[in-house]
């Protein structure tokens, strides 16, 4: 699979429509994580919309289908913008992120919009469903893969350590892990906190390929998902170096936006930037 520069610009936009989503979707709720649903956009179009996932919107539930795990729930803002992105469900719905009775809660719920395949929450977790997930389909003999988002803060977790020895050991090839790289989490930078380096010689260490990407380059993302179908001596991670807060210039590589939501004002000056950052893409290819 090879994309043509014409496919990445309008991934690039679309891109960008995900991210003003996300920003009108925190205005409307009131609270909310900003920086890591706006780091990934980039990450989810090249999932989503490049031809790697094999995912039917139409038909969101069929056997056959590739499944999309999310452990870092709180990112969610941005696999509810990319799903409705898909045609999966109505974009007035993302309006109603966080409210009561809403499918669109802070964190995913199990089958509560076409796409979402477990509940999310508890950081270091999402691994561990993957793996079973991943186990299953080859006891079954299916040819279905298994994608994993993750933070790169919840590697703090022991939890998520034992489900990378586990996959590395039963050779879990249909498994392919993405790790957002983005070096924050909610209290300070990862290297502060809890250093996580060498990230890639460890996950190595567990037997697993490791691919690192430019997370904000398509391209180059979606390659690395694609080569990753082609491994079959042991499951892989891509490691996706992103800059939080991606496209709005006041929030990026600022761990005080891990968690909150932007003020009316702040939102409005946010959309304002991804309007521009939009339009300059569009005008750069005319």
């Amino acid at each position: 699979m090879s994309l043509t520069d014409e496919q990445v610009r309008n991934l690039e936009l679309k891109a960008i429509e995900i991210r003003k989503d996300i920003i009108k979707m925190l205005l409307s709720a009131g609270s909310g994580h900003s920086a890591g649903p706006l780091g990934m956009a980039d990450v989810f179009c090249a999932l989503y919309f490049s031809g790697v996932l094999n995912w039917d919107p139409v038909d969101p539930w069929k056997p056959d289908r590739d499944r999309v795990i999310l452990s870092n729930g709180h990112i969610c803002p941005v696999w509810y913008a990319t799903l409705a992105h898909t045609g999966a469900f109505s974009h007035r719905e993302l309006l109603t992120l966080r409210k009561l009775g809403s499918p669109l809660q802070g964190h995913p719920h199990y089958r509560e919009l076409p796409g979402v395949e477990n509940t999310g929450g508890p950081l270091g977790q999402g691994l561990s469903q993957a793996v079973g997930q991943a186990l299953a389909a080859r006891m079954d003999e299916a040819r279905w893969r298994v994608y994993c988002l993750m933070s790169d803060a919840e590697e703090q977790e022991g939890q998520t350590w034992e489900a990378v020895m586990f996959a590395g050991n039963n050779n879990l090839f249909n498994l392919t892990a993405i790790v957002d790289r983005n070096n924050i989490q909610i209290d300070g930078y990862t290297e502060e906190v809890m250093p996580l380096e060498p990230l890639a010689d460890k996950w190595r260490a567990f037997n697993w390929t490791v691919l690192e990407a430019d997370g904000h380059n398509i391209r180059e993302v979606a390659e690395a998902l694609e080569k990753a179908k082609t491994i079959r001596e042991n499951p892989t991670v891509v490691i996706a170096h992103t800059i939080p807060g991606k496209g709005v210039e006041f929030m990026e590589g600022d761990f005080a936006w891990h968690g909150k939501p932007p003020k009316p004002e702040e939102g409005a000056k946010a959309l304002k930037q991804l309007r521009t950052l939009w339009g300059n893409i569009k005008s750069e290819h005319e």
